[in-house]
């Protein structure tokens, strides 16, 4: 099995940039190598003798790609000179390539470059494809004058409910607060599906319906940390505060996270334009939230 690593995409841009610092703080944290990925997205030539090849880049082409992974590399060793890095330029396009690059226990990193138009929720953006079909957790990293705006991991953020991802979210969101010792918020939010009268309710001698979502919260979310617990080493001291809002989970989520590093959300998306490539909290999340955020796409980092 290969060693663990963070894989990060590169193309020179200050959105990769970010990328990149952030990027090499967590393998530091992580005390694994960086993989530095450059795609070229060379185009396919179909040959009615052979299968599918791509064409092959100009030495102009080369020069340039060479430059952006030498200044890639060359960055790394400043931020974090202990660290070990490796790269890689290859011919097909960035999400393929970083896909390629992956497996199941890896972290690939990515800037927020394309986040923000309409078309990139149907005809999908680096960071919404890799973080909709990648085999392992993707992180998509803001940034301001081509810095992130986070590198820290002191706080993170965790959205839950009763799905199978939710705990594996949990789960990862625990161990990245936990390389740091850091706090871990948990969010469950909840809202009534349907109105109601609760003085009416309470006079009849039903119980307020607030306190009975109040209640089925405050279990799942017992019952999700008691199961991910277990799962950890006994030495990780990882502090845990329970949210809970009626609002939509997109907003809580964020409001949520207003003082954090990082928010971490499980994907229900089919990775298809069909399922809009991730589901409607994690699109909603990628392209509001102003800090990191950790999808962990269906299926990803699971054992076979």
């Amino acid at each position: 099995m290969a060693d663990n690593k963070v894989v990060v995409g590169v193309d020179g841009s200050d959105q990769s940039q970010a990328a990149l610092e952030w990027a090499a703080a967590e393998a530091v944290r992580r005390g694994v190598s960086l993989h530095i990925v450059h795609a070229l997205g060379m185009p396919l030539i179909v040959s009615a003798y052979g299968g599918p090849q791509r064409f092959q880049p100009t030495s102009e082409i080369s020069g340039q790609a060479d430059a952006v992974v030498t200044s890639a590399r060359e960055k790394a060793a400043e931020l974090q000179p202990s660290l070990k890095v490796e790269t890689v330029t290859a011919l097909e396009e960035a999400p393929l390539a970083l896909i390629r690059q992956s497996h199941p226990h890896d972290l690939i990193v990515v800037g927020s470059r394309g986040l923000g138009s309409v078309a990139a929720l149907f005809v999908g953006s680096v960071s919404v494809r890799v973080a909709a079909q990648a085999p392992c957790p993707v992180v998509v990293v803001p940034s301001e004058n081509g810095k992130p705006t986070r590198t820290k991991l002191g706080r993170v953020v965790v959205g839950v409910d009763d799905s199978k991802n939710a705990r594996r979210a949990l789960g990862l969101a625990m161990g990245l607060a936990a390389e740091t010792e850091g706090e871990l918020v948990v969010v469950n939010s909840w809202e009534v599906p349907f109105p109601y009268d609760p003085v009416a309710m309470t006079s009849a001698g039903y119980q307020p319906q607030d306190d009975v979502f109040e209640q089925q919260s405050e279990a799942l979310v017992a019952e999700l940390l008691a199961d991910v617990m277990d799962d950890q080493r006994e030495d990780v001291n990882v502090e845990v505060s329970v949210v809970r809002s009626r609002s939509n989970p997109v907003s809580a989520l964020l409001e949520a996270s207003t003082e954090a590093d990082a928010i971490v959300v499980g994907s229900r998306g089919r990775g298809s334009v069909r399922g809009l490539l991730l589901g409607s909290v994690s699109q909603g999340i990628l392209h509001r939230s102003k800090i990191p955020v950790v999808v962990l796409p269906k299926h990803a980092d699971e054992d076979e």
